[in-house]
């Protein structure tokens, strides 16, 4: 009995690691699902509602992340990140993670909602996880290196607690911020029209290189073991709610063609 115990106690302490080392964290995910809403079109809310039943993008904006302890969808865990050679430094499809990553994921998302033929169910399921891999797109540290898990190995101090660098732009500034994903969402720039139209300029991998070309500066700004805090953050949460809106500005581009 002792040791099923201490089986479960392993069990349940791994699962929770793994989600607190999640994308965004849950209110980040939830601002950037928030503030695509107010960029809908009226045909794209309308077909999303009658997906989701009238919730909000929001609501749904965790599903890619709460089913990771489901093993049903262990398939879809290298979803949330792309790794770029680092000599090439370009997204080459025929050497692409053959178990997926986060470009092949928003392309097959995008496919399922475009075609025709797609049950309802298969719709409603990508459109959940289209909203998830978005988000994660515009963490940097998603389209980091292999070699230390997109910064996940790289052990930090924020505040005197032990983290590592990828924790800290997932959740730990967006916590330590303390507003709730619907005041960040209404706290974002004011962006003029022709503004708007620079955010949704480009393609996917374009937007890919952008967050690889920032999680490459971050890299540069921090050391292992290095105690990070106020100054750390005054610099980068500017950045952080910046990506928030520019995730939340091109999943609403992404939907309006899709239900154009």
């Amino acid at each position: 009995m002792k040791n099923l115990l201490i089986i479960v106690f392993v069990l349940f302490v791994g699962i929770c690691g793994f989600a607190n080392d999640s994308d965004w964290g849950k209110t980040g995910h939830r601002a950037t699902a928030e503030i695509a809403e107010t960029h809908l079109s009226n045909k794209a809310k309308n077909a999303i509602d009658g997906l989701l039943g009238g919730h909000g993008l929001a609501f749904v904006a965790n599903y890619a992340d709460d089913i990771k302890s489901d093993p049903e969808y262990r398939e879809f865990g290298p979803w949330h990140y792309v790794n770029i050679d680092p000599e090439n430094k370009k997204y080459i499809e025929e050497e692409a993670n053959k178990s997926g990553d986060l470009v092949q994921a928003i392309k097959k998302c995008v496919e399922v909602l475009k075609d025709q033929n797609s049950s309802r169910d298969e719709k409603q399921f990508y459109l959940k996880m289209l909203v998830h891999f978005v988000g994660d797109l515009h963490q940097p540290f998603h389209t980091g290196h292999a070699e230390d898990k997109g910064g996940n190995d790289i052990q930090v101090r924020w505040f005197n607690e032990g983290s590592n660098i990828h924790r800290v732009w997932d959740s730990d500034m967006i916590n330590f911020y303390q507003m709730s994903y619907t005041e960040l969402a209404l706290n974002t720039k004011d962006l003029s029209k022709n503004q708007i139209k620079a955010i949704e300029k480009g393609k996917l991998l374009d937007w890919v290189y952008e967050s690889r070309a920032m999680a490459e500066d971050l890299y540069t700004g921090v050391d292992n073991g290095e105690k990070l805090g106020y100054s750390y953050m005054y610099k980068n949460m500017p950045t952080v709610l910046e990506q928030l809106q520019k995730g939340g500005i091109r999943l609403a581009k992404i939907l309006n063609d899709i239900y154009s």
